[in-house]
């Protein structure tokens, strides 16, 4: 059971989310998980912004201090972080739950999802990995680590993997894939480049598919 400092923690986000709650009764509802920067976030954020049939209900983060909780307080989402002790123990699973979320999106989250969460969300919890799975994945693998290894691979090409989670980094089953080429002058800069504009363009689109 969650200590009464865990339970005040989120007090302020459960708040927050029961009157708007039934007010969205009738749209689907998205909860997205961050670690960092929150540029997927924002721009997931900002597509179903004028939405009568989807909303963003809240954004989590891991850190404290992540840069994506202040784009969510700037878009006037409600907002929070957690530990990683909140999340194997059941609790960030229990405000979840709570929020009665169509989906919960990962948009640069770096931890690994217990496996309760994802019993308790069959189908409902999808990825974004930078690149074409499965290459280039598993535990460690994000970012610009990503971008380093295709090009010190010599890959011709690269791109993005929308997926769903199972209990293992980036080996749930694939939504949809999209592609860029590597040119033989590209710097991992160049591929991350690429491969954000796809990001971009297509993460929010899928999702929009899959609700």
């Amino acid at each position: 059971m969650a200590s009464s400092k865990v339970v005040n923690k989120f007090f302020h986000l459960r708040s927050n989310l029961c009157y708007k709650l039934v007010t969205f009764a009738d749209m689907k509802k998205i909860v997205i998980l961050a670690s960092g920067s929150g540029t997927n976030a924002e721009n997931i954020a900002r597509y179903f912004s004028g939405s009568e049939s989807v909303k963003i209900v809240s954004i989590l983060s891991n850190k404290k201090d992540a840069y994506v909780l202040t784009r969510a307080e700037n878009l006037g989402i409600p907002h929070a972080s957690f530990t990683k002790q909140e999340m194997e123990n059941g609790t960030l699973l229990s405000i979840i739950k709570g929020m009665e979320p169509d989906l919960v999106v990962l948009s640069g989250f770096l931890l690994r999802i217990p496996a309760a969460m994802v019993e308790a969300f069959p189908h409902k919890i999808i990825n974004i990995h930078p690149a074409l799975l499965p290459k280039f994945g598993g535990k460690g693998m994000y970012g610009d680590r990503v971008h380093e290894a295709v090009v010190a691979a010599g890959e011709t090409e690269s791109g993005i993997t929308i997926h769903y989670i199972d209990e293992n980094y980036d080996q749930g089953s694939t939504i949809f894939q999209a592609k860029c080429p590597v040119l033989p002058t590209d710097t991992p800069h160049d591929v991350a480049t690429k491969v954000h504009a796809l990001e971009y363009e297509w993460f929010p689109k899928v999702i929009e598919k899959i609700l």
